[in-house]
């Protein structure tokens, strides 16, 4: 048995009926590169060759009883592939609207959690002849990283597969008693003190450097914005406390969510991105995030709400060391950056972007990855569990600022063409998680000479899901244009 760490269980304890903390990638495939039709045996073939190089696909979660403790990963001695390995067709025409109708539908829909948490469909019916694959992996299990490791390690290089190696003898294990867990537990919180020692030794030994940086970047005034708040009667009112900086500003996304999910992707040119790049001297994340605040900036402006303000993003950061690659789980930070919404002017965006990113870079980094990953080792998932189904009961996120209005994730891909028996990857789409107060996700994934873009949204609260991926791909072009004069 494995014991999931604070970070993979925090996945597990953000879920209630309307958050789920699984995510999903779509491939969409050519099968006339291969040599024999890719089918659903096919597929099960390819998945049942390779699952002794995926060791998570194979294990399912045993909670420790009263949440006193940290479930822990097992060697499922049920495990069934023909349960994990499923086939759909899309209804006519299968255009891209149909298939992210279907793809929407099943990311809404939790992992059963008797079960190893990971589902594959082959998905027929697509245009052109065309097919799609949906892996569906529960955040626990894998992040970003591991999650693309995850893919490639099921698809090739080559259009014509290597030979199956053969796969070492695989041992399920007994799931263990409720009583044998329950004494798991209780030794876990045993050695909680020791940990905690542990812990405020890592802080201690990062405040320096966290003196440094605020020092050198001083906090807004926070208590002159709260007295001003005070004495012009928007308390009385009701009306939120805005903190330019510190609280991100409301957008009608930033509300609770149902369960309910609409996603839209698409495909632009990394080469343009990288124009704009070199053109200016700036980051390709820099310029996913431009790009991001300008179709942002144009979407609430169509719905008449654009903040004053910019708003905030929570911006994922792998902390994946060379020793760690090949390993699965989360090792996964996360910095909030001021997403230039505010400004008009796309070059300006940019340059504001860039040094809003700088900064989030510096303040990340003033307190180590280890010791930001550390602070979940000591939630009680019982508690945990039970602040966020409470949270999601009294609809905490209408009353409360968000400490940030959406997350916008640029996760790398491979460069070479990948291919599934035979049949040759065109693209690969992320379907990310919204969670209550975050109800817009942006994920960017990069594959041969494309960014990849997967919008994930709350379908009540951004049913123009495709109206926002438009607005990104204008403003991708804004910058391009503004590369003449540069």
């Amino acid at each position: 048995m494995q014991q999931l760490t604070g970070l993979d269980a925090s996945f597990l304890y953000l879920e209630t009926g309307a958050t789920s903390g699984h995510v999903c990638g779509v491939a969409l495939l050519d099968p006339s590169t291969g040599a024999q039709r890719l089918t659903y045996d096919v597929l099960r073939t390819v998945v049942e060759q390779r699952l002794h190089l995926l060791p998570p696909l194979r294990r399912r979660l045993v909670p420790v009883p009263f949440g006193i403790d940290r479930p822990y990963w097992v060697e499922d001695p049920d495990f069934d592939l023909d349960f994990h390995v499923r086939e759909l067709g899309l209804p006519a025409p299968g255009g891209p609207e149909q298939l992210a109708e279907q793809v929407a539908r099943i990311a809404a829909r939790p992992l059963d959690r008797a079960r190893p948490l990971w589902e594959i469909f082959l998905i027929s019916g697509l245009a052109g002849d065309r097919l799609a694959l949906l892996v569906k992996f529960h955040h626990a299990a894998v992040d970003g990283v591991s999650g693309t490791e995850v893919l490639t390690t099921l698809l090739d290089q080559t259009p014509v597969p290597p030979p199956a190696e053969p796969a070492p003898p695989w041992q399920p294990e007994q799931v263990p008693s409720d009583l044998r867990m329950w004494l798991r537990g209780l030794a876990g919180l045993a050695a909680q003190p020791l940990r905690a020692l542990e812990y405020q030794r890592k802080v201690l030994a990062s405040l320096p450097a966290t003196a440094r940086f605020v020092a050198q970047t001083p906090p807004p005034n926070v208590s002159g914005e709260v007295a001003r708040w005070l004495v012009s009667g928007a308390a009385a009112q009701g009306r939120p406390l805005e903190l330019p900086g510190v609280v991100a500003p409301r957008t009608s996304f930033n509300r609770p969510v149902t369960a309910h999910r609409r996603w839209a992707y698409g495909t632009t040119s990394l080469a343009a991105v990288k124009q704009v790049k070199s053109a200016f001297g700036v980051t390709v994340n820099d310029v996913v995030m431009a790009v991001c605040a300008g179709g942002l900036r144009r979407w609430l402006q169509a719905h008449d709400e654009l903040p004053s303000q910019p708003l905030l993003a929570m911006v994922p950061i792998s902390v994946r060391t060379p020793a760690q690659q090949g390993t699965f789980g989360n090792r996964v930070s996360g910095m909030i950056a001021a997403l230039p919404t505010h400004l008009p002017d796309p070059v300006e965006r940019l340059r504001a972007a860039h040094e809003a990113m700088r900064a989030a870079k510096e303040q990340h980094g003033a307190v180590s990855a280890e010791v930001l990953m550390d602070v979940t080792q000591f939630a009680m998932p019982a508690l945990a569990t039970q602040a966020a189904r409470v949270a999601a009961q009294l609809r905490v996120a209408d009353y409360v600022n968000p400490p940030y209005n959406l997350v916008i994730s640029n996760v790398p891909g491979p460069r070479s063409p990948l291919y599934l028996a035979g049949a040759q990857v065109e693209g690969y789409f992320p379907v990310s998680i919204v969670t209550d107060g975050q109800g817009l996700n942006i994920t960017v994934m990069s594959y041969l000479d494309d960014l990849d873009i997967g919008l994930v949204s709350c379908r009540e609260l951004v049913p123009d899901l495709w109206d926002l991926l438009g607005y990104l791909t204008d403003s991708l072009d804004e910058l391009v244009a503004a590369t003449a004069t540069a």
